[in-house]
């Protein structure tokens, strides 16, 4: 789960792009999003696009803050069992896959 900040405006106000990469499948989905949505926005969102499709992760990678990461996986993880892997800054390799996505997005745009 990563977050692409400094993309123009739409219409609908939407103004980050959200990044969700399948290590596995080296699958990648993006979603335009609000800078001011919330957890559980991003939660029903997350649930609506993403499991919908490919299931409930077994394992999960981001680089977002400690407190939004938590609150949103504590919020994702009612009635599952996810293992939540946060990314820190001693151990930066698991964003390799996803800069290489984010820097493939940047020269399609």
């Amino acid at each position: 789960m990563y977050f692409i900040m400094g993309s123009p405006r739409t219409r609908r106000q939407h103004d980050f792009i959200w990044l969700i990469v399948d290590k596995v499948t080296k699958s990648a989905c993006f979603m335009v999003v609000k800078n001011t949505n919330s957890a559980e926005d991003y939660v029903k969102l997350y649930i609506n696009e993403i499991v919908k499709l490919h299931g409930v992760p077994l394992s999960i990678i981001s680089n977002r803050g400690p407190h939004f990461t938590f609150h949103f996986w504590k919020l994702f993880q009612r009635g599952l069992v996810t293992k939540v892997n946060l990314n820190t800054t001693s151990h930066p390799q698991p964003d390799g896959l996803a800069k290489r996505t984010i820097q493939t997005l940047e020269d399609m745009l």
